[in-house]
């Protein structure tokens, strides 16, 4: 999304989706998710009009391509723990 282009009026919201080739302008009326920023990434379907404007149905806001669930990098940890004392043991028991 275009930073700067967001425009709201109660719930119906307009904004600008760009991939710097080409801008569409976007019209939504509804509650947009909790994540969604300007100059985020978004995911919108709908329907374009003849006049070039898009009226969106559903508009999800994208994570950032970093982004991890909690329960994702609590999970993640545990592993990283499970690998290390499994090397551990395998490097010691070499050496034995």
């Amino acid at each position: 999304m275009q930073a700067g282009s967001v425009k709201r009026d109660g719930t119906e919201v307009q904004f600008l989706v760009t991939d710097t080739a080409q801008t569409v302008a976007v019209r939504y009326r509804g509650i947009l998710p909790d994540l969604f920023k300007e100059g985020k990434g978004v995911v919108a379907q709908g329907q374009m009009r003849d006049d070039g404007v898009f009226v969106a149905r559903e508009v999800l806001a994208k994570h950032d391509e970093n982004y991890m669930p909690p329960e994702a990098g609590e999970a993640l940890k545990r592993a990283g723990k499970t690998n290390e004392k499994i090397a551990n043991t395998v490097v010691s028991g070499d050496k034995k």
